[in-house]
């Protein structure tokens, strides 16, 4: 039986959902997607107005598709909407998705041995021996209906900054519900139409907390809603590095100094082995100095340390925990002119009936405790990506086990296939600098996968390169960041492990010194289809 015939099911069509569909196309393979949103674009479709990329337009784009002329430098989000939307049309997905279609459950049906597996599936091949199949439970809201569908290859593209909000803990008597305004979290407030956001927020004392870009941006909306005769007050414990431009000293972009392969000689790439291990090692001093002298200019450009929100760790670890991002317009400005307000607390926070009490002193050493007056809070504090995939699951198992423990990150070989869960991958979970590029890349390397053009090594290869990715993580990102599973400081490495398994040459650039000294993206991959 000819495997293009195999049914395969993709759940999410957002930015990996849409790639992973296209390459699965041009492989003859007929997928059918499910989102529970209206149009492609995923979480593009539910942000702020003022949302704008992270990154150039030409640094955040698929390798086959350019991105039209009239776009801004840093595209708005409904740009980034309609960038996708074109995508899907230009390549027939769109006619592949069931909009308004949630999947509630997935359970594989079959032998799952996993436990006694020497390779993945029993035979290292996407769809084993064919005798097991994913069984989906799937809503669809335009019918009012609940439909069960079996396919024999899972692929999730769920992303995992949506669905669950990470809420902090609070003791007896110290949480929301003691509050007499009203908590939300970010997710809700990015959901609201923009006319319901702005309305929400005008004329209230709002209090944001969280040091994320999120964070930032909905403290600048507040600002521009309610200006300083009601300033947003910012509830921030650890600062992060949020930069105002791409561009070092003025002409150089960051690029340059971060995503070469000659920056990635001063990192110890896992898998790498002794000689580049010693290497990077040789290289540190170097790696080092050109992160302080990359810090200083930001430093001196962006009043960060004026306003105490100098980030207490470096850029270069910043960028390898993908913890890195684009500062609102004129945000410092508005902290300057009194409209947003800057709390630091290094400690915890809990509510009263009129606002928050920060537990500690904002760093001036006597303790004891502040209270924020507030209306209406606003909780940017992130979101349990993996909550979110463990509840795709109806099996305890597999729940146990794919999202891996606090302890340990996801372990999922090539940031993809879990070693011991069948006929499924994930494309998106993990970060790094240009989610886009890594969820193209993944999509190919998926594609082919099931095309039967490469195999996967035996299951404890598999959990030990998992392992050694696992202690990279830790080492780059800190204890508190490794789950994030950030590929930030070795994408171009990653990328090389991606091209060697589908027998693609890694090297991709044309000259010895554009090989090491430009930055890669996706344009260098294009020809791999």
């Amino acid at each position: 039986m000819d495997h293009r015939t195999k049914r395969v099911a993709i759940v999410g069509a957002g930015t990996s959902g849409v790639a992973a569909c296209k390459h699965l196309l041009a492989r003859g393979f007929r997928p059918v997607v499910f989102d529970a949103g209206a149009s492609v674009g995923g979480q593009w479709t539910r942000t702020l107005a003022s949302t704008r990329l992270q990154s150039p337009h030409v640094a955040y784009r698929f390798s086959d598709f350019p991105w039209p002329d009239s776009v801004d430098w840093y595209p708005r989000h409904d740009q980034v909407v309609d960038y996708l939307a074109a995508y899907a049309r230009r390549f027939a997905v769109e006619e592949r998705v069931r909009f308004r279609s949630t999947v509630l459950a997935a359970e594989f049906v079959g032998d799952d041995a996993a436990a006694g597996w020497e390779r993945w599936n029993g035979n290292g091949e996407a769809f084993g021996d064919g005798s097991g199949a994913w069984r989906l439970t799937v809503r669809h809201d335009d019918t009012d209906t609940t439909q069960v569908y079996e396919f024999d290859f899972l692929v999730l593209c769920i992303g995992r900054f949506s669905g669950v909000p990470n809420i902090p803990a609070f003791p007896p008597g110290g949480g929301p519900d003691v509050f007499r305004g009203r908590v939300i979290h970010s997710m809700e407030f990015s959901d609201m139409d923009d006319a319901d956001a702005a309305a929400l927020v005008k004329g209230k004392r709002v209090v944001v907390v969280g040091s994320g870009k999120s964070a930032f941006d909905i403290a600048a909306e507040c600002a521009e809603a309610n200006g300083v005769e009601q300033p947003c007050t910012m509830i921030c414990r650890s600062p992060r590095w949020l930069l105002h431009d791409t561009n070092v000293w003025g002409k150089v972009d960051i690029g340059y100094i971060y995503f070469t392969r000659f920056a990635e000689l001063m990192v110890r790439k896992p898998g790498a082995g002794v000689a580049s291990n010693l290497l990077a090692t040789f290289l540190s001093p170097l790696g080092w100095l050109i992160s302080k002298l990359t810090e200083a200019y930001y430093k001196k450009e962006i009043p960060m340390e004026e306003h105490g929100m100098s980030p207490e760790y470096g850029l270069s670890k910043s960028l390898s925990s993908c913890l890195i991002g684009m500062l609102p317009e004129r945000f410092y400005d508005k902290v300057k002119e009194g409209s947003v307000v800057i709390k630091r607390s290094a400690k915890s926070f809990t509510f009263r009936d009129d606002g928050l009490v920060l537990d500690d002193d904002g760093g001036g050493g006597g303790g004891g405790e502040r209270v924020v007056q507030a209306d209406l809070v606003i909780l940017a504090t992130g979101f349990r990506g993996d909550e979110k995939l463990r509840r795709m699951f109806a099996s305890r198992r597999v729940r146990d086990i794919v999202a891996g423990s606090p302890e340990t990150a996801a372990p999922l070989y090539r940031e993809c296939v879990h070693p011991r869960v069948p006929q499924m991958a994930v494309i998106g979970y993990s970060e790094s600098a240009t989610n886009i590029h890594t969820c193209e890349m993944l999509a190919k390397w998926v594609a082919r996968l099931l095309d039967g053009a490469f195999r996967l090594p035996p299951v404890r290869r598999m959990e030990a390169s998992v392992a050694e990715w696992g202690r990279y993580m830790r080492r780059s990102a800190g204890e508190e960041h490794f789950r994030r599973s950030c590929l930030g400081g070795v994408g171009i490495w990653y990328s090389d492990e991606l091209c060697r398994d589908m027998g693609c040459d890694p090297r991709r650039k044309k000259g010895l010194l554009a090989e090491w000294f430009q930055p890669y993206g996706a344009v260098d991959y294009a020809d791999i289809q």
